[in-house]
């Protein structure tokens, strides 16, 4: 296996770690053209925008558990 074919895998996996959503199945044909980096890059986005769920999630619960407290 090619580093890009596991570039595009590992695309494919971080989309479908996301709870409450339909898997997705990527077709390897359309991002054969990006080249590594732009797969990179993809891939840094999508963490960034993992981790940025995560802060709001926690941000929501700590909101929560304070007005439960009060």
């Amino acid at each position: 296996m090619s580093k890009k074919e596991q570039l595009i895998i590992d695309i494919q996996a971080l989309l479908n770690s996301h709870e409450n959503i339909s898997s997705t199945t990527i077709n390897p044909d359309l991002l054969t053209f990006m080249d590594e980096d732009t797969l990179i890059s993809i891939i840094g986005s999508l963490l960034d925008q993992k981790e940025t769920h995560v802060e709001t999630n926690i941000e929501w619960l700590e909101q929560f558990k304070q007005n439960k407290n009060d």
